[in-house]
């Protein structure tokens, strides 16, 4: 999508008249030679003079007559015009200076571009047209966390300073590399694994935003090292400075209707007004700074000197569900293209993650928390599977993070499954119902302590 970076001069119909009269000066005084004055009494040459007056006259009428026109066209345009954008409060279309601001700035396009909400609409259903006759659909990536992991230069331990001297080369990013030490940023990042294949696969369903809650210069940093030939994002890299809500994303900057987005992001409370549009990601912890930040008391990947599964990682898993969200939605929806809405596609495809499981929850509330308001119970449900507070034999599963519970006691003699709550929140980022046994329950010392 390109859009016009120049406005319309606006000018008037005297400074047209007395640009054209000071050229028209200057050729008079050029037409006029010593030798045509001593010529004066030369007939033919006297009425030669003046029919090139006459009609350097009548040129200066049909200039005159034409800038009026101009002017008049331009009056009519600045009337008529519905300002559909602006840049630096001139009007895109007619140049008029506007005092009013209104609609929104789309910034990562152009500085100081703001369109009207009628003209994005309008871009909108443009684009969505565009993009739906090339099947495809729009994917918006978050970054940190989600396709990387960086850390300032400061907090690395010292257990990852090894990493340093395991750097790829900026000037060859192209190559593949995973690993990057940017000085300019004071910042060190790895990219997660599979994420190069991860965007040349979805590039080919998706037209892809990046959007993050860092600062433009980080966003242009970690675009140049996930897109260093400019074929996935081009513009579209979206950062804080271009957001309408502080602490919050939205998806009214970006240029699609929202039944054709979709979102990958680790941070479902960033996108209060689209979380049907995302799909949640399990973070990306790399590095130490990144499980102390959200209280893990544990060695990183980098201090383990591990890292995710390129088969069976995040993204792998994560790709597999775009793929088969944009071939239901293609292909298996009915109605016009213009009218299916991916959100519907996606809340299906989630729903069979859990299909005939019945949960019962133990020790997982507070004992006066109301248990359908908890965001696992909601979870389970938006999975497909169904919540109960009371045990009997349609119960698959007892969720717990005590062996010792009653209800625990009545899932092992009654031979239910009875998992930790991680069994569900794994369901819900691998989508796909994980094996239970790798999830289970033990005793506490409380009642380890009461049976003795």
């Amino acid at each position: 999508m390109s859009l016009a970076t120049n406005s319309p001069a606006h000018s008037s119909s005297s400074d047209d008249f007395a640009a054209f009269l000071a050229v028209d000066l200057d050729s008079h005084s050029s037409d006029s030679s010593p030798d045509e004055e001593t010529e004066g009494d030369n007939n033919a040459e006297s009425e030669r003079i003046k029919r090139r007056k006459v009609e350097k006259l009548e040129n200066s009428e049909d200039i005159v007559h034409e800038v009026e026109e101009q002017s008049l066209e331009v009056l009519s345009k600045q009337q008529l015009c519905s300002h559909p954008g602006s840049f630096g409060n001139m009007c895109i279309i007619c140049g008029q200076r506007l005092d009013e601001e209104s609609g929104v700035t789309f910034g990562y396009i152009h500085k100081e571009l703001r369109l009207n909400n009628d003209e994005i609409n309008r871009m909108r259903n443009k684009e969505m047209k565009e993009l739906l006759q090339r099947k495809k659909l729009i994917l918006v990536l978050d970054l940190d966390h989600t396709l990387l992991n960086s850390t300032e230069l400061r907090y690395l331990t010292v257990e990852e300073e090894y990493l340093r001297s395991q750097t790829d080369s900026l000037e060859d990013v192209t190559k593949g590399g995973s690993l990057f030490l940017l000085n300019s940023v004071h910042t060190m990042t790895k990219l997660r694994p599979f994420v190069h294949s991860f965007l040349k696969e979805a590039s080919k369903l998706f037209e892809m935003y990046i959007y993050t809650m860092g600062e433009r210069r980080y966003a242009f940093e970690m675009a140049k090292l996930l897109d260093p030939k400019k074929e996935y994002f081009s513009s579209k890299v979206i950062s804080r400075d271009d957001g309408t809500q502080k602490h919050q994303k939205g998806l009214d900057v970006v240029l699609g209707k929202e039944s054709a987005v979709l979102i990958l992001d680790d941070t479902e409370n960033a996108w209060t007004k689209h979380k049907e549009n995302l799909i949640l990601m399990e973070r990306y912890h790399f590095f130490a700074s990144s499980c102390r930040q959200f209280g893990f008391n544990c060695k990183s990947l980098s201090e383990l000197k591990n890292d995710e599964s390129e088969t069976d990682g995040a993204l792998t898993t994560i790709l597999k569900v775009l793929k088969q969200v944009h071939h239901i939605f293609f292909n298996e929806v009915s109605g016009d293209l213009v009218d299916r809405d991916v959100r519907q596609v996606l809340k299906t495809v989630r729903a069979k993650v859990l299909e005939g499981c019945k949960v019962v929850f133990s020790r997982v509330f507070p004992t006066k928390f109301q248990a359908e308001n908890h965001h696992l119970w909601k979870m389970v449900e938006q999975l497909g599977g169904t919540c109960s507070t009371e045990l009997d034999q349609s119960v698959t599963h007892v969720v717990s993070t005590d062996a010792g519970t009653e209800k625990s006691r009545w899932a092992l003699k009654e031979k239910k499954f009875l998992v930790h709550p991680r069994w569900i929140e794994a369901s819900n980022y691998f989508w796909k119902r994980q094996v239970e046994e790798n999830f289970t329950v033990e005793q506490t010392k409380v009642e380890q302590t009461k049976k003795q």
